[in-house]
C-alpha cells in the first residue's frame, strides 16, 4: 500500500511565492532568514535567474555554497549569481541585509542544502556565519573583496564554458574578487594558457598543487615563480616530468626551481611521480631547500641511482617522516645497505610504508627487516609485486602494525610460475596460525591478480586475527 507524504507547509510557501518572481523579489526584505535557503533551492532548479540574482544582493549569510547545488557546470544560473554579485558590487555601501563575502564554487556544502530541504537535520547554519579564508585578514573597507572559492583542473587546450566565463569575469574585476583556490591540478594544456589563468588566482590561497604534465626544466623554471607564491602549499605532487637529458649549463633552471622551495614554509606530503631526475641534483636540492620537515615523501615510478639514495637518506627534513612511498623503485641495483639506512634515518616516526614493485626479493628483504624492525609506530605496510616468501613471521614482532599487503607468496607457484591453489591455501592457514598467537587485531591482504579494469592489484579477503 503506498502512502503519500503531503508538501510541507514551508515547500508550499516557497512554491507560492516563485508563481509571480515579481512578488517574491520584493517580498526579500522581510524574509526570515530560514526561508532564504529553501527559495533559493527551488529558484535555482527552477531556473528562476531574476530571483537568484536578487536573492545574491540580500543573501543574509557570509557565505553562498553554490558548488553544492551544481553537480554539472550550469552557466545559466552561474551567470544568473554572478549578475547580482555585479550589482552587489557596484554599491558603495554594502546592502543592510546582506552578510555575503564567499561564493563558494567548490563541490561542498550539499550538507546545508540538505539541512534546509528538510532531508538532514545534522548540520548548523552557523558554519556559514564566518568567512572561509581565516588564514589571511580581509581589508578594512565598508565592502570587502570578495571570495570566491573554486577547485581549479586546468585539462585540455581549452576551458568549458563555465569556467571561461567566471576568469573572464574575475578578470575584469580584478579589484573586487579574490579568486581563491585551494586544490590545484594541472593537465596537459598550453603553459601560456596555465600562466593567464594563475595570474587571477590569489595564490597563496593554494594548499594541493598536482602537476601532470610533460614539462621539461625549461617549463619548472617558468612555472618556479608561481609556485613560490603558493606560501601555504601543503601538498606537492609532480608526474611525468622530465628533466634529464639537458646540457650541463641548463642545471641553474633546477637550482631556480628548487630554491622555490624555501618559501614553501607549510609543505608537508611532497610526491615526484615518474619524474626523469638529473643524477645527484634534484633529490639534493629539492629536499635540501625545504625549510620544515616532511610528513609524507613519495618518490614512484623513477630512476633512484646510490647516490640519490644517499643523499636521501642524509636529508635532515626527513628525519620526521610518517609515509614513505618508493613504489615502483627498482631497487636491486642499488647497494644493499641504503634502504636500510633510509628506514633507520625514519624508524623513529614512520607509519606508512610503501615498497610495492621495487623488484625485492627475499634476500634484499634480509638486510632490511633489521631497520624495518625499529619501525615501532608502523601501522601500514605493502610490498605488493615483489618476489617473495611468506613474510608475516618476519614482521610479526612490530607492536603498530595493523595493515599489510602482500603478492602471493613464492611458495605458492610451481617451479613453471603456475600458482597452486593448494599451496596458496595452506600460506592462508599459516597465516591464520601466525596471527592467533599474535593476540592482537591485524589484517592481511594477499594479491592474486591485478583488475583488468584498472590495472591494479585485487586482493583476497583479508585474514583477521581473533579480537
Amino acid at each position: 500500500m503506498s502512502t503519500w507524504n503531503p508538501p510541507r507547509l514551508l515547500d508550499q510557501a516557497v512554491m507560492s511565492l516563485l508563481r509571480d518572481e515579481a512578488s517574491a523579489i520584493s517580498a526579500l526584505e522581510y524574509l526570515l532568514n530560514e526561508l532564504f535557503p529553501p527559495l533559493f533551492m527551488e529558484a535555482f532548479y527552477g531556473s528562476c535567474r531574476e530571483t537568484l540574482k536578487a536573492m545574491v544582493q540580500a543573501w543574509p549569510f557570509v557565505r553562498l555554497p553554490l558548488g553544492g547545488l551544481m553537480e554539472m557546470p550550469h552557466l545559466g544560473t552561474l551567470q544568473a549569481v554572478l549578475d547580482g554579485l555585479d550589482v552587489l558590487l557596484s554599491h558603495k555601501d554594502q546592502p543592510r541585509r546582506c552578510k555575503l563575502q564567499v561564493l563558494d564554487l567548490r563541490n561542498t556544502g550539499q550538507d546545508f542544502w540538505r539541512m534546509w530541504s528538510g532531508s538532514s537535520v545534522q548540520v548548523s547554519s552557523s558554519s556559514l556565519e564566518e568567512p572561509v579564508a581565516k588564514n589571511r585578514p580581509r581589508t578594512q573597507r565598508t565592502f570587502a573583496p570578495l571570495e570566491v572559492f573554486i577547485e581549479l583542473h586546468i585539462n585540455g587546450r581549452s576551458m568549458d564554458g563555465s569556467l571561461a566565463y567566471l576568469m573572464r569575469w574575475v578578470e575584469e574585476r580584478k579589484a573586487s574578487i579574490h579568486l581563491c583556490c585551494k586544490k590545484l591540478k594541472i593537465e596537459s594544456m598550453p603553459r601560456d594558457n596555465i600562466m593567464k589563468i594563475l595570474s587571477m588566482v590569489q595564490l597563496d590561497c593554494v594548499e594541493d598543487v598536482r602537476i601532470n604534465c610533460n614539462w621539461h626544466l625549461s617549463s619548472l623554471a617558468v612555472f618556479a615563480p608561481l609556485l613560490g607564491q603558493m606560501s601555504n602549499v601543503q601538498r606537492l605532487l609532480l608526474s611525468h616530468t622530465d628533466v634529464s637529458a639537458l646540457e650541463d649549463q641548463e642545471e641553474q633552471h633546477v637550482v631556480q626551481f628548487a630554491s622555490q622551495f624555501l618559501r614553501l614554509n607549510h609543505l608537508q606530503d611532497l610526491f615526484l611521480v615518474s619524474t626523469f631526475f638529473l643524477e645527484d641534483i634534484v633529490i639534493l636540492l629539492l629536499l635540501r631547500c625545504l625549510t620544515n620537515p616532511l610528513d609524507t615523501l613519495g618518490i614512484t615510478h623513477c630512476l633512484l641511482t646510490n647516490s640519490d639514495l644517499t643523499h636521501l637518506s642524509q636529508c635532515p627534513n626527513i628525519s620526521q617522516l610518517k609515509g614513505l612511498n618508493l613504489r615502483g623503485v627498482t631497487l636491486t641495483y642499488s647497494s644493499p645497505e641504503l634502504l636500510p639506512g633510509l628506514l633507520e634515518k625514519v624508524a623513529a616516526t614512520l607509519q606508512e610504508l610503501y615498497l610495492d614493485q621495487c623488484g625485492i626479493m627475499d634476500s634484499q628483504l634480509e638486510t632490511i627487516l633489521p631497520a624495518l624492525s625499529h619501525c615501532f609506530q608502523l601501522n601500514f605496510f605493502s610490498v605488493r609485486g615483489n618476489f617473495l616468501s611468506m613474510m608475516l613471521r618476519h614482521t610479526s614482532s612490530l607492536p603498530s602494525l595493523c595493515q599489510e599487503l602482500y603478492t602471493v607468496p613464492q611458495e605458492s607457484f610451481s617451479s613453471l610460475g603456475i600458482l597452486q591453489l593448494g599451496r596458496l591455501a595452506q600460506c592462508r592457514a599459516e597465516l591464520l596460525e601466525i596471527l592467533k598467537d599474535l593476540g592482537r587485531p591485524r589484517t592481511i591482504w594477499i594479491s592474486s591478480s591485478p583488475c583488468p579494469h584498472c590495472g591494479e592489484d585485487t586482493f583476497n579477503h583479508p585474514d583477521h586475527c581473533p579480537q
